[in-house]
């Protein structure tokens, strides 16, 4: 059962942007509430293990990024709208993977880049960067 939904994947030449978005789905978005949780993205590309690329502690708006996407990414929460967005800048070949939204619930970013740390994900999209 799909907790999270993804979009904005896609294809785009090296350089380009794209933007993906994160929203609960399900039986979570009726106790998602925009603070007190981490939510992250992580990416998986071919022959690769899951890495974490961001993340967002929606209790104080404080984020985390991995050293590959620092200066290029960024994430961003919209409480109106209850998604997480990652806006992702400069793409570069290397950034092609399927990119995965994560969240758990009523905890800090502590330990991001773990991934046994977030009990919901989504099912992903995929994006493609070519050079």
């Amino acid at each position: 059962q799909v907790q999270l939904v993804e979009s904005g994947g896609g294809s785009v030449q090296a350089g380009g942007s794209l933007r993906l978005s994160c929203a609960p789905s399900g039986p979570i978005a009726n106790i998602y509430r925009p603070d007190s949780h981490c939510m992250a993205w992580s990416r998986q590309a071919v022959g690769k293990e899951r890495e974490g690329v961001a993340a967002l502690y929606t209790g104080g708006g404080s984020t985390n990024y991995a050293d590959s996407v620092k200066g290029r990414f960024t994430i961003s929460q919209d409480n109106a709208k209850n998604t997480v967005s990652l806006q992702m800048n400069s793409l570069k070949p290397e950034d092609t993977a399927i990119y995965y939204c994560a969240i758990v619930f009523g905890s800090t970013c502590d330990g991001w880049a773990r991934r046994s740390k977030y009990p919901y994900w989504g099912q992903g999209t995929q994006v493609t960067v070519s050079s």
